[in-house]
């Protein structure tokens, strides 16, 4: 990780506000010339590789050894690595507040998301095994997408709530992986098309809350994104599917409201995607309406006419987030 790096633009305007005196102004510049670097995150990341490398192992283990190790000897184990994950995380936990609560050592986040996989595969390993909910898997993700929520809201854990919104996700039949969506999964389903509206409207509305009532208002960018991604896709599945024109005004909407929000909150990763997603929305609602038009004289300057659009809409796309990114800096400065 580099060290953090002020311009000297920046320092002078902080200095002419009287943010800064000469002394600060000098040994913030005899800092940058020592090229220090922190290892903090580095570590954290391989922290979080390990763990996810464990509870990997784990897995692959059960797979290989399930005959001699038994159903419930697997299950006891993974019981009490949970217990001993919670029982730490609660011992040295703050107690829920309203606002940010942070560990006083980091890695026991790690352990709280550690206990959160934990008890999500003890959830799903022990509905295979005994059948308590017969063949569906819904009210496993249901059960552990609660579990999630409680863990992520009193443990201050923004990954836990990202598997919390995930679980709720895969309650209603959605999978949010890379693979579902090449799969075409929602794309294939009106019923996960319009289930994911609703759960990404839901999000944005629940966020919205929160920011207005100030409960854990710091993760509202992990709503948003997944709102954000969520709504996206359902879009462009709807504009492709048989209403289309139904989604028109939710399109439109969409662009919208992420585009004050990015402002709002000045996102560039909101903002970026609001822009592919709004694009690739727009396309589709023009082939749809081209559809309807005997558009076979002008293929021939359709297909001339295609490669400077796509070049234009790169092009297009780059200047306003810089544009963005501009803005951005100059409200920070």
């Amino acid at each position: 990780m580099e060290k953090p790096h002020f311009s000297e633009l920046l320092l002078q305007k902080l200095h002419q506000k009287d943010f800064l005196n000469d002394k600060d102004l000098e040994e913030i510049a005899d800092y940058q010339k020592k090229g220090i670097f922190s290892l903090r995150s580095e570590l954290l990341l391989m922290i979080y590789f390990s763990i996810l490398l464990f509870t990997s192992g784990i897995g692959v283990i059960i797979y290989n050894n399930i005959d001699s190790i038994g159903h419930l000897a697997i299950l006891s184990v993974n019981f009490i690595l949970m217990l001993a994950c919670f029982y730490f995380s609660f011992k040295k936990a703050k107690g829920y507040d309203n606002d940010e609560v942070v560990f006083e050592n980091p890695l026991y986040d790690y352990l709280v998301l550690t206990g959160s996989l934990l008890a999500c595969i003890f959830l799903g390993y022990i509905n295979f095994q005994y059948q308590i909910f017969d063949d569906s898997y819904a009210y496993v993700s249901l059960i552990s997408a609660l579990l999630c929520f409680f863990v992520a809201y009193y443990f201050d854990n923004r990954i836990v709530l990202s598997m919390a919104i995930s679980s709720l996700a895969a309650f209603i039949g959605i999978s949010i992986t890379p693979k579902s969506l090449f799969q075409n999964e929602v794309y294939s389903d009106v019923y996960l098309t319009y289930s994911g509206l609703v759960l990404g409207i839901a999000l944005l509305a629940w966020m919205e809350h929160t920011l207005k009532t100030k409960i854990k208002a710091h993760f509202h960018f992990v709503f948003a994104t997944f709102a954000l991604h969520l709504l996206g896709v359902c879009i462009i599945a709807g504009l492709l599917s048989e209403h289309w024109f139904v989604f028109i005004p939710i399109l439109l909407g969409f662009g919208y409201y992420f585009y004050r929000f990015s402002y709002r909150i000045f996102a560039t990763s909101i903002f970026a995607f609001m822009l592919l997603y709004s694009y690739f929305g727009v396309n589709v609602l023009g082939a749809k309406l081209l559809s309807f038009i005997d558009f076979a004289p002008f293929y021939e300057l359709l297909i001339v006419v295609s490669p400077f659009y796509v070049i234009a809409s790169i092009y297009l796309f780059i200047r306003l987030v810089k544009q963005f990114n501009s803005e951005k800096n100059a409200s920070v400065q």
